[in-house]
């Protein structure tokens, strides 16, 4: 079967995380993504680290099965060059500082009376909706400062200091946010034969992901507490040492698993009748004493006997794993879950996309080169071989 967005082109004016993750998964549909990149330096995510090979973790995790498209933004001839590339494109997607993409005329409302089929997604820190701009509109975003402005650090980390997220956690927001509106503008096209404008805030996607703790502090009400790797509000749920130096999570959902917990995991039958822990509300108030209770049973077991016990109770449980541990995840090896890409240094590891239907394959092609489909490109827009050459010459690619 045909992958769903084969026939679909998707010109990318994008850098770091957020476009790059949503076109990538755009691609990982069948998509042409063409990615526009600076000469010479390219997505300055190429740049972040050398962990793969030389190349960088960022880079390599959202860029595979794209075209490289080297173009100096600011040549005379750039303007022509993006008119004949958007003339055959579905959609854009851009993630420039904001106004940049009007500047160069790429704005929605720039393109829509010429191209009225095309689909425009921008995607910013804040928003940049010109009729209603808001004071934050031109601030400088990055997801360290997103999930800050959020409120996510506030419920994150210990009672002593807050944490960020350990993975670019406010740009995958927004690059599904920008993902998932782009489906469904393409269904939107179908029937009406028109494109929109789709205007994608980090800020928005990471407080709509907040909207939980925002709801548990309604109307002044206090926060959840920073309470580490431990839920804020549901007790027992978080992790616990054992006694062979291990550490294992558990997550206790309700009154039946209190009771097989206590009966079947303690050892301890008559904590679960005992009024001081009848409800979900006192454990977590008797969180240090059960704490300490807890960690004194788990102190005699070892990771593996504890995860006995917990599975035959049917109490939800998990081993905090390390990196390396994720690469070899017996349930990730059992699935068939791995695949490999090619990239310039060679082939690496990666993950399926979640999720796909089983009815066709996803697309997983390389990992571009910088500039490494730019003459192609410029010869499929009708540039003869000698004008690419002048061109490049000029340093336009």
């Amino acid at each position: 079967m045909p992958r769903p967005l084969e026939g679909i082109t998707v010109v990318s004016l994008e850098h770091a995380i957020a476009a790059p993750f949503c076109t990538r998964q755009l691609a990982d549909l069948g998509a042409r993504v063409i990615k526009v990149e600076r000469p010479g330096v390219g997505d300055f995510a190429r740049a972040y680290d050398a962990r793969v090979r030389g190349q960088a973790s960022h880079f390599v995790w959202t860029n595979r099965s794209k075209e490289s498209l080297t173009l100096d933004l600011k040549h005379a001839q750039a303007p022509e060059i993006l008119a004949r590339l958007l003339a055959r494109a579905d959609v854009l997607v851009q993630n420039l500082v904001p106004g940049a993409a009007a500047r160069l005329g790429l704005s929605f409302d720039a393109l829509h009376p010429r191209l009225p089929k095309l689909i425009v997604c921008d995607i910013s820190g804040y928003g940049d909706d010109r009729a209603r701009p808001g004071p934050y509109r031109d601030k400088k975003a990055y997801d360290l400062l997103i999930q800050s402005e959020s409120g996510f650090l506030s419920i994150t980390g210990t009672p002593d200091e807050p944490s960020k997220a350990g993975c670019s956690i406010a740009d995958i927001a927004a690059g599904m946010y920008g993902y998932t509106n782009i489906l469904a503008a393409l269904i939107q096209r179908g029937k009406t034969g028109l494109g929109v404008r789709i205007d994608v805030s980090m800020l928005e996607s990471m407080v709509e992901w907040m909207s939980y703790p925002l709801y548990y502090a309604f109307e002044g009400a206090s926060p959840p507490p920073r309470t580490g790797a431990a839920h804020a509000t549901i007790y027992p749920y978080g992790p616990f040492p054992t006694g062979d130096g291990k550490t294992v999570m558990l997550g206790l959902q309700n009154e039946r698993e209190w009771v097989e917990f206590c009966r079947k995991v303690l050892l301890r039958p008559e904590l679960a009748t005992d009024p001081r822990y009848a409800s979900n509300a006192l454990r977590v108030a008797a969180r240090k004493e059960l704490h300490a209770l807890i960690v004194g049973v788990f102190a005699e077991l070892t990771a593996e006997r504890l995860v006995a016990r917990l599975d035959e109770a049917q109490i939800a449980n998990a081993q905090v794993n390390s990196l390396a541990a994720v690469w070899e995840h017996p349930q990730l090896k059992a699935r068939g879950r791995w695949t490999e890409v090619d990239t310039p240094a060679g082939p690496v590891p990666a993950l399926l996309p979640p999720g796909m239907p089983e009815d066709f394959s996803p697309r997983m092609d390389a990992v571009p080169a910088l500039g490494e489909h730019s003459a192609a490109i410029l010869q499929e827009l009708g540039y003869a071989d000698d004008e690419i050459d002048r061109l490049r010459t000029e340093g336009a690619w």
